[in-house]
Protein backbone atom coordinates (compact mmCIF):
# COMPACT_ATOMS: atom_id res chain seq x y z
CA UNK A 1 0.00 0.00 0.00
CA UNK A 2 1.46 3.82 -0.88
CA UNK A 3 1.74 5.97 1.67
CA UNK A 4 -1.72 8.00 2.78
CA UNK A 5 -2.99 11.01 0.30
CA UNK A 6 -5.28 13.34 1.04
CA UNK A 7 -8.38 13.27 -0.77
CA UNK A 8 -10.63 15.65 -2.31
CA UNK A 9 -13.72 13.61 -0.89
CA UNK A 10 -16.36 15.70 -2.32
CA UNK A 11 -14.88 15.74 -5.64
CA UNK A 12 -14.26 12.04 -5.87
CA UNK A 13 -17.99 11.54 -4.39
CA UNK A 14 -19.24 13.37 -7.42
CA UNK A 15 -16.94 11.07 -9.23
CA UNK A 16 -18.21 8.26 -7.95
CA UNK A 17 -22.39 9.09 -8.66
CA UNK A 18 -22.41 10.50 -12.14
CA UNK A 19 -22.40 7.48 -14.47
CA UNK A 20 -23.15 9.77 -17.73
CA UNK A 21 -21.49 7.65 -20.20
CA UNK A 22 -19.59 11.18 -21.69
CA UNK A 23 -17.89 12.18 -17.96
CA UNK A 24 -14.71 10.19 -17.39
CA UNK A 25 -13.23 10.83 -13.79
CA UNK A 26 -9.56 10.29 -12.31
CA UNK A 27 -7.99 10.50 -9.45
CA UNK A 28 -3.77 11.26 -9.04
CA UNK A 29 -2.13 8.82 -6.96
CA UNK A 30 0.27 11.36 -5.27
CA UNK A 31 -2.55 14.32 -4.98
CA UNK A 32 -5.25 13.26 -4.47
CA UNK A 33 -7.15 15.45 -6.66
CA UNK A 34 -10.02 14.37 -8.95
CA UNK A 35 -9.67 15.20 -12.58
CA UNK A 36 -12.81 15.14 -14.80
CA UNK A 37 -12.86 14.49 -18.61
CA UNK A 38 -15.76 15.44 -20.91
CA UNK A 39 -16.40 14.16 -24.23
CA UNK A 40 -16.72 16.93 -26.41
CA UNK A 41 -15.48 19.55 -24.11
CA UNK A 42 -12.05 18.83 -23.63
CA UNK A 43 -9.04 18.38 -26.11
CA UNK A 44 -9.88 14.82 -28.31
CA UNK A 45 -6.46 13.62 -26.89
CA UNK A 46 -6.72 14.69 -23.13
CA UNK A 47 -8.68 11.06 -22.57
CA UNK A 48 -6.16 9.24 -23.97
CA UNK A 49 -3.35 10.70 -21.99
CA UNK A 50 -4.49 10.54 -18.97
CA UNK A 51 -5.31 7.06 -19.36
CA UNK A 52 -1.86 6.51 -19.96
CA UNK A 53 -0.37 8.16 -17.35
CA UNK A 54 0.05 5.78 -14.57
CA UNK A 55 -0.11 8.33 -12.02
CA UNK A 56 -3.98 8.47 -12.34
CA UNK A 57 -6.50 5.96 -11.65
CA UNK A 58 -9.91 5.90 -13.47
CA UNK A 59 -12.85 6.04 -11.01
CA UNK A 60 -15.53 3.89 -11.88
CA UNK A 61 -18.77 5.12 -10.91
CA UNK A 62 -21.43 3.26 -9.33
CA UNK A 63 -23.98 1.75 -11.93
CA UNK A 64 -27.89 3.36 -12.26
CA UNK A 65 -28.73 -0.11 -10.98
CA UNK A 66 -26.69 -0.61 -7.83
CA UNK A 67 -28.12 3.41 -7.14
CA UNK A 68 -31.80 2.48 -8.50
CA UNK A 69 -31.61 0.01 -5.40
CA UNK A 70 -30.52 2.59 -3.02
CA UNK A 71 -33.72 4.55 -3.66
CA UNK A 72 -35.18 1.60 -3.24
CA UNK A 73 -33.76 0.64 -0.19
CA UNK A 74 -34.62 4.39 1.16
CA UNK A 75 -38.18 4.14 0.54
CA UNK A 76 -38.14 0.86 2.97
CA UNK A 77 -37.10 3.73 5.68
CA UNK A 78 -40.34 6.19 4.92
CA UNK A 79 -43.20 5.19 7.28
CA UNK A 80 -46.59 4.65 5.49
CA UNK A 81 -48.05 7.85 4.50
CA UNK A 82 -47.87 9.92 1.41
CA UNK A 83 -44.81 10.63 1.15
CA UNK A 84 -44.08 7.05 0.56
CA UNK A 85 -47.02 6.27 -2.18
CA UNK A 86 -45.14 9.00 -4.11
CA UNK A 87 -41.78 7.86 -3.89
CA UNK A 88 -43.00 4.50 -4.79
CA UNK A 89 -44.56 5.45 -8.00
CA UNK A 90 -41.70 8.09 -8.73
CA UNK A 91 -39.08 4.96 -9.16
CA UNK A 92 -41.60 3.16 -11.69
CA UNK A 93 -40.41 3.73 -15.18
CA UNK A 94 -37.79 5.75 -17.05
CA UNK A 95 -36.88 9.00 -15.42
CA UNK A 96 -36.79 7.38 -11.99
CA UNK A 97 -33.90 9.37 -10.66
CA UNK A 98 -35.54 12.97 -11.66
CA UNK A 99 -38.78 12.04 -10.50
CA UNK A 100 -37.87 11.20 -7.06
CA UNK A 101 -36.03 13.59 -6.18
CA UNK A 102 -38.85 16.37 -7.41
CA UNK A 103 -40.82 14.11 -4.90
CA UNK A 104 -38.25 14.85 -1.74
CA UNK A 105 -38.48 18.72 -2.68
CA UNK A 106 -41.24 19.03 -1.09
CA UNK A 107 -40.10 17.35 1.75
CA UNK A 108 -37.46 18.78 3.14
CA UNK A 109 -36.58 16.91 6.05
CA UNK A 110 -36.77 13.43 4.28
CA UNK A 111 -34.37 14.62 1.47
CA UNK A 112 -31.35 15.46 3.95
CA UNK A 113 -31.89 12.19 5.38
CA UNK A 114 -31.84 10.82 1.91
CA UNK A 115 -28.69 12.88 1.12
CA UNK A 116 -27.41 11.50 4.27
CA UNK A 117 -28.73 7.41 3.31
CA UNK A 118 -26.86 8.49 -0.28
CA UNK A 119 -23.42 9.79 1.15
CA UNK A 120 -23.09 6.77 3.88
CA UNK A 121 -23.33 4.84 0.89
CA UNK A 122 -21.22 6.14 -1.61
CA UNK A 123 -18.21 6.40 1.01
CA UNK A 124 -18.61 3.13 1.77
CA UNK A 125 -17.96 2.03 -1.87
CA UNK A 126 -15.30 4.89 -1.98
CA UNK A 127 -13.82 3.16 0.96
CA UNK A 128 -13.55 -0.34 -0.68
CA UNK A 129 -12.46 1.57 -4.14
CA UNK A 130 -9.36 2.58 -2.54
CA UNK A 131 -8.28 -0.55 -0.59
CA UNK A 132 -8.85 -2.33 -3.16
CA UNK A 133 -6.20 0.05 -5.20
CA UNK A 134 -3.97 0.14 -2.62
CA UNK A 135 -4.53 3.50 -1.36
CA UNK A 136 -4.71 4.88 2.64
CA UNK A 137 -6.91 8.31 2.31
CA UNK A 138 -7.08 10.59 4.88
CA UNK A 139 -8.97 13.46 5.15
CA UNK A 140 -7.96 16.82 3.89
CA UNK A 141 -7.21 19.46 6.53
CA UNK A 142 -9.19 22.36 7.71
CA UNK A 143 -7.43 25.42 8.83
CA UNK A 144 -9.12 27.15 11.62
CA UNK A 145 -7.75 30.58 12.87
CA UNK A 146 -5.66 30.18 15.88
CA UNK A 147 -7.17 31.27 18.88
CA UNK A 148 -5.29 32.97 22.24
CA UNK A 149 -4.82 30.42 25.07
CA UNK A 150 -5.96 32.90 27.90
CA UNK A 151 -8.55 34.88 26.45
CA UNK A 152 -12.65 33.66 26.60
CA UNK A 153 -14.61 34.08 23.72
CA UNK A 154 -16.69 36.89 24.29
CA UNK A 155 -20.23 37.15 23.05
CA UNK A 156 -19.75 38.89 19.50
CA UNK A 157 -17.04 36.35 18.63
CA UNK A 158 -19.49 33.63 19.97
CA UNK A 159 -22.40 35.17 17.33
CA UNK A 160 -19.52 35.44 14.78
CA UNK A 161 -18.68 31.62 15.18
CA UNK A 162 -21.71 30.55 14.59
CA UNK A 163 -23.05 32.97 11.58
CA UNK A 164 -19.74 31.50 9.97
CA UNK A 165 -21.02 27.81 10.78
CA UNK A 166 -24.32 28.79 9.36
CA UNK A 167 -22.31 30.48 6.36
CA UNK A 168 -20.64 26.85 5.76
CA UNK A 169 -23.77 24.87 5.86
CA UNK A 170 -25.66 27.21 3.36
CA UNK A 171 -22.48 26.87 0.89
CA UNK A 172 -22.78 22.78 1.82
CA UNK A 173 -26.18 23.47 0.39
CA UNK A 174 -25.92 25.07 -2.30
CA UNK A 175 -23.17 23.09 -3.29
CA UNK A 176 -25.76 19.92 -3.23
CA UNK A 177 -27.94 21.67 -5.37
CA UNK A 178 -25.55 22.86 -8.11
CA UNK A 179 -24.51 19.13 -8.32
CA UNK A 180 -28.09 18.41 -8.63
CA UNK A 181 -28.86 20.39 -11.29
CA UNK A 182 -25.65 19.16 -13.02
CA UNK A 183 -27.23 15.99 -13.23
CA UNK A 184 -30.30 17.08 -15.03
CA UNK A 185 -28.65 19.02 -17.38
CA UNK A 186 -29.53 17.55 -20.74
CA UNK A 187 -25.98 15.83 -22.52
CA UNK A 188 -26.20 18.63 -25.10
CA UNK A 189 -26.18 21.61 -22.91
CA UNK A 190 -22.98 20.60 -20.76
CA UNK A 191 -20.57 22.22 -22.75
CA UNK A 192 -22.44 25.59 -22.76
CA UNK A 193 -23.13 24.76 -18.95
CA UNK A 194 -19.45 24.19 -17.72
CA UNK A 195 -18.40 27.31 -20.29
CA UNK A 196 -20.11 29.54 -17.52
CA UNK A 197 -18.88 27.60 -14.76
CA UNK A 198 -14.93 28.13 -16.13
CA UNK A 199 -16.23 31.78 -16.82
CA UNK A 200 -17.25 32.49 -13.05
CA UNK A 201 -14.22 30.52 -11.65
CA UNK A 202 -12.30 32.77 -13.91
CA UNK A 203 -13.81 35.99 -12.95
CA UNK A 204 -13.48 35.19 -9.10
CA UNK A 205 -9.68 34.77 -9.78
CA UNK A 206 -9.35 38.19 -11.70
CA UNK A 207 -9.46 37.19 -15.41
CA UNK A 208 -10.31 40.20 -17.56
CA UNK A 209 -13.89 39.37 -18.41
CA UNK A 210 -13.14 39.73 -22.34
CA UNK A 211 -11.35 36.18 -21.36
CA UNK A 212 -14.97 34.92 -20.74
CA UNK A 213 -16.70 32.79 -23.74
CA UNK A 214 -18.93 34.48 -25.49
CA UNK A 215 -21.92 31.49 -24.95
CA UNK A 216 -21.57 31.30 -21.62
CA UNK A 217 -25.08 33.78 -21.30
Amino acid sequence: MSGPIEISWEALEDAFENNAPEVHSYLHRSTGEVLRVVDGVADPTMHQRIAADAGYLRVDPVSSREQYRWMERFIATVAEGELRTRLVASIDGKGAFRRFKDVLLTFPVDRERWFQFRTERLRSCMTAWLESNGLEAVPRPVWTPPVPDAVEDTPAEDEAVEALRRARMGMEGLRRKLRDAVDEVPSRDLETALAFLEWLRDRARGVEPSDAPSDAG
